[in-house]
């Protein structure tokens, strides 16, 4: 078996080795507005105070990540009593730690990092984001109690938050990625 895998370790190598170098870049053009173009970067960097908003939009999301878990968990639980009693204690549990990642992020998140209409998004993103830290600690108390009104609470502040996210992301040019909650209420 060794001896196996060092034969395709060395078939790999010598595969490696044969394949022919990168095509060489074309030559540059002559026309002053296509260098132009070229060098005109698509993005601009952000700015030191956009980078530690993102920081803190990305910390928090992480609690918001433990959220969107919580819910699934009681959502899929199905008809069972049991599923639906560890599910509804293990939410309690994941709103009172997503509440710090949270409440973490949301301190880097400053709205005058960005002006125009992105502000407005990145506003209505940290105010979104702000209900959210304020439900924590009411879902906390009441996920075990009355599991499924928390979780439909839950569920429709998470969708809100949601849908601010993607236009915040739109509105900065990043990709638009498919972090909807991929539960049905």
């Amino acid at each position: 078996m060794r001896g196996f895998a060092l034969l395709l370790c060395m078939l790999a190598a010598t595969a490696a080795a044969q394949q022919p170098p990168p095509p060489s870049p074309p030559p540059e053009s002559t026309h002053a507005e296509s260098t132009h173009a070229e060098s005109t970067p698509l993005f601009a960097a952000p700015t030191p105070a956009q980078a530690r908003y993102l920081q803190g939009l990305r910390t928090a999301g992480r609690g918001v990540a433990q959220l969107r878990d919580g819910a699934a968990r009681v959502t899929n639980s199905g008809g069972d009593s049991l599923r639906l009693l560890l599910a509804s204690r293990r939410l309690g549990g994941l709103c009172g730690a997503a509440r710090g990642f949270m409440v973490t992020g949301r301190s880097r998140m400053l709205v005058t990092a960005y002006e125009d209409s992105t502000g407005l998004r990145a506003r209505r993103l940290v105010a979104l984001l702000d209900t959210l830290i304020r439900y924590t600690p009411i879902c906390e108390a009441n996920a075990a109690k009355q599991p499924d009104s928390t979780t439909t609470r839950l569920l429709a502040e998470l969708r809100a938050y949601d849908a601010a996210l993607r236009d915040f992301r739109a509105a900065i040019g990043l990709p638009i990625h498919n972090g909807d909650i991929k539960v049905s209420r």
